[in-house]
């Protein structure tokens, strides 16, 4: 009996009208297809095409042809409903079985690894790949469907449609500073005394910062560098190299550490949203135990 693989191969021909178009709808070169069309001709006894030879460029159906094509046609689409239905049984046996891609910023990759790690151990069938980029490039990601989801900040307009949003946490805005700097100085004093180390203003993040620094210094400040790294910063701001304004991470311990000074900024406090962005049609079980977690980590 031919395989289905084989019978795909050879709808795809006879709807193409082509080896080569056949092909490329099956992914696999015309080679492939043509050698995979001379296997079917042997096993089954018969010619199937009208052409001068396989590597040709038409490929019409003569009888024996027209006669095969409903049967793989309905052997292919049984083919798909038994798949579907041992899908559906799978999900019914456990919602969240199956393989997903999630994508997070680079300071929310540990709370998600963790996360998929709880999520993996409670559903064996859960397969999860994590990806890491800049909010920008996974909302991009998301819309276009190569993620599933991502936690990711929160950017300016609606959410795409198609898209979902779950907020998970909030993180305001502070100065770090080093521990030694002045003491009883304020938040706008200090960004004119010492060289600020600014966030990348190209990301959402740099754009929040970028808004809390012109309601906060009237003068232009001591601009020393530019990373794109919360971490980064926060340990050259440890080595008094300068100061930062950065979302006070939700995991960080800033307040805890002796070589860091964390300074409230004033009110109204500018936030940045981390949360989570969505396909729709993965929405359900998923994204709402990936909330769930986060709320633990």
């Amino acid at each position: 009996m031919p395989s289905l693989r084989t019978l795909k191969s050879f709808v795809a021909v006879a709807r193409r009208g082509s080896f080569a178009a056949g092909a490329a709808e099956v992914a696999l070169t015309q080679a492939a297809v043509s050698l995979q069309m001379r296997n079917l001709e042997a096993e089954l006894k018969r010619a199937l095409f009208d052409r001068g030879g396989l590597g040709g460029r038409s490929a019409q159906l003569n009888a024996a042809g027209q006669a095969l094509l409903p049967w793989a046609e309905r052997m292919l689409a049984l083919d798909a409903q038994l798949h579907e239905e041992l899908r559906g049984a799978a999900q019914r046996a456990d919602p969240m079985a199956g393989a997903y891609r999630i994508g997070a910023v680079v300071s929310a990759v540990a709370p998600l690894a963790h996360a998929v790690v709880a999520l993996k151990q409670a559903h064996t069938g859960l397969e999860l790949k994590l990806v890491s980029a800049k909010s920008g490039e996974l909302a991009t990601m998301v819309e276009a469907g190569a993620l599933d989801a991502a936690v990711l900040v929160r950017g300016p307009g609606r959410v795409p449609a198609g898209l979902g949003w779950s907020p998970l946490y909030e993180e305001p805005l502070v100065l770090l500073a080093p521990a030694g700097a002045r003491p009883r100085r304020s938040a706008a004093q200090l960004l004119a005394e010492l060289p600020f180390l600014r966030f990348d203003r190209n990301e959402r993040t740099g754009a929040l910062v970028e808004q809390a620094l012109r309601r906060l210094s009237k003068t232009p400040v001591q601009e020393f560098l530019e990373l794109n790294s919360i971490e980064a910063l926060a340990e050259l701001v440890r080595q008094q190299v300068g100061v930062a304004l950065l979302p006070r991470l939700r995991r960080a311990r800033w307040e805890q550490d002796l070589t860091l000074r964390v300074i409230a900024l004033p009110e109204p406090a500018l936030t940045r949203s981390v949360g989570l962005l969505y396909r729709r049609a993965v929405r359900g079980p998923l994204t709402e135990a990936i909330a769930r977690q986060f709320d633990q980590v």
